[in-house]
């Protein structure tokens, strides 16, 4: 079976906004005859079916209410190990990358809910989220909020969780999309993720997320990029300086470590081996963090 990539793709979205998060308590649940899925979201059920694995299902009773998620990293005889993963959307089932999600027209602070985990090995399953919203001068999606919260250590029981969202443009978004994996980019046999109450919280209603202290002034050039790019910044005093391109599912797929002096700084970062698609860039020092977006075309 292939890899399922976390990379966000374009968003194919309604045109209506929902107050919240369909089906947020995972309590509708619809029989597609060899398997059944939660509505609003989809899984891998549909591809594994044939082997009767199974990575996502119905649980009961929930943390509140008849029924939550239950997701699990499962191998799939001939093929490997499937990723418990849902999107709140669509997957695309040739790529196992995901395609849509749900109109959404607000900025909230954070997003709450209720789960259990556990992984196995170095396996890391993850919560992200992504707001988006449509440009219509260059005929794409420009990121307006994106957050991708690691699973670590293990929850054994039921725990409520808040995860703050980090914004990267003053814009209200008109896209959302939700995913939730029980693995990371390698997934591992019985990783699970049980997750219920899903919902958006607070509201921030003016500028980005304020996370930059000693670094300012972050620049990323040329972005869309291809084979190299110069990331430049303004450091308040000298000191060491860890530069990290993370793809959407938050794995780290370069790490730059270098020695900052007072003033402008830059460093040309070899971006050839990075798939298409859209990345985290964070610059951070001792101190403090600042978060780009970077495009690779």
């Amino acid at each position: 079976m292939k890899k399922l990539s976390l990379l966000f793709t374009a968003l194919v979205c309604g045109t209506c906004a929902f107050a919240q998060i369909p089906n947020n308590s995972f309590d509708t649940w619809t029989d597609m005859g060899t398997y059944i899925m939660p509505n609003g979201w989809d899984q891998l059920n549909a591809t594994t079916a044939t082997t009767s694995v199974f990575t996502c299902e119905k649980g009961m009773p929930g943390a509140a209410g008849p029924y939550y998620i239950k997701l699990t990293s499962k191998t799939v005889p001939g093929f490997g190990v499937a990723p418990g993963v849902a999107v709140s959307g669509q997957i695309n089932l040739t790529t196992y990358q995901p395609k849509s999600g749900f109109a959404y027209t607000a900025r909230p602070a954070n997003l709450t809910g209720s789960w259990q985990y556990m992984a196995y090995g170095s396996d890391q399953g993850s919560v992200s989220v992504l707001l988006t919203k449509w440009n219509t001068a260059l005929s794409k999606r420009d990121t307006v909020s994106y957050t991708s919260q690691a699973l670590s250590g293990m929850v054994m029981s039921w725990s409520t969780f808040t995860i703050p969202l980090t914004y990267m443009t003053t814009a209200t978004p008109d896209s959302a999309i939700i995913v939730l994996a029980a693995s990371g980019s390698t997934p591992v046999n019985l990783s699970y993720l049980y997750v219920d109450n899903l919902a958006f919280s607070g509201t921030v209603t003016n500028g980005v997320t304020a996370i930059n202290s000693n670094i300012a002034d972050a620049a990323i050039f040329p972005n869309p990029a291809s084979n190299r790019i110069t990331v430049s910044y303004n450091s308040a005093s000298a000191g060491p300086v860890s530069i990290n391109i993370m793809d959407l599912n938050g794995r780290t797929v370069a790490k730059h470590n270098v020695a900052a002096t007072t003033g402008n700084n830059s460093i040309d970062i070899n971006t050839a081996n990075l798939a298409k698609g859209v990345y985290a860039v964070s610059i951070s020092d001792e101190h403090n963090t600042q978060i780009k977006k970077l495009v690779i075309e």
